[in-house]
């Protein structure tokens, strides 16, 4: 059975001021980011804009990573090293991961763009983005108390595969506190019955994550041994926010809309 660790209503205040300075982190350095620069360069940008938010950066406490966030381009799914030579191109498929450590406790935040510039190769991808932004809205919306987990990983289900894509089945979302990764684990699809998820409770704080592929849920690991790819090759999305169950429902604590 999973160990879940219930937080207080000033616990999860505190909780709600760092995921909204780890948003306005994630909010300018989107705002910077255009074809030419490096997944290193954005790296950069969030690993001081942690330090000056008064926190620190939750990755880099995770054994063996060295970088404040993960940074990956179109096949890349989570866990991309952010890197010198790896240049951001119009078209691209830009994932940006980070998590913060403010006054005891994490956030953490992921978010999907398309690198705008010459050429349409944006407006196709529009449709893939918002499935998953729309299966995150829809996941969030079933956090209420008294549903399960199961009902959070259904909707994610019925939203990505609803739109002819695949949830990544072997990567999760997950509880969130003290600890960057806590119980319970997250599915982006429904595991069993729904009644055999934890059931939610006010006071559970949860980072949701829709992490998807445009034509198959397989990965591989690549060399550097972080970074996880699809197996096909072809793109993957990823949104995900920290939310607090409260006995009125789901409360967003990294308050973030993107674009």
């Amino acid at each position: 059975m999973p160990k879940i660790t219930l937080k207080t209503p000033e616990q999860i205040a505190i909780m709600a001021e760092g995921g909204k300075r780890l948003a306005q982190i994630l909010e300018q350095a989107l705002k910077q980011i255009e074809p030419g620069i490096s997944t290193l360069e954005i790296d950069t940008w969030i690993d001081k804009g942690i330090a000056g938010a008064g926190g620190l950066a939750s990755f880099k406490l995770v054994p063996g990573y060295r970088w404040a966030s993960c940074v990956g381009l179109n096949d890349e799914v989570v866990h991309s090293i952010p890197k010198k030579d790896k240049i951001i191109r119009t078209g691209d498929l830009l994932k940006i991961d980070l998590g913060m450590l403010w006054q005891g406790y994490n956030s953490d935040l992921s978010w999907t763009v398309c690198i705008k510039g010459e050429g349409e190769k944006c407006d196709v991808r529009k449709e893939f983005l918002d499935a998953g932004k729309e299966a995150l809205k829809e996941a969030i919306k079933a956090a209420q108390p008294g549903n399960c987990i199961g009902h959070i990983s259904q909707k994610i289900q019925q939203v990505i595969e609803g739109a002819g894509y695949f949830p990544i089945k072997v990567l999760t979302g997950h509880g969130i506190g003290r600890k960057l990764h806590e119980d319970p684990l997250i599915p982006g699809f429904l595991k069993g019955k729904l009644s055999d998820s934890p059931k939610l409770w006010p006071g559970m704080s949860l980072a949701i994550e829709v992490i998807y592929g445009q034509t198959s849920s397989d990965v591989v690991m690549e060399n550097d041994g972080w970074t996880i790819s699809t197996k096909d090759g072809k793109m993957s999305g990823l949104f995900e926010k920290t939310i607090a169950v409260t006995e009125n429902g789901p409360l967003i604590l990294t308050k973030f809309e993107g674009n």
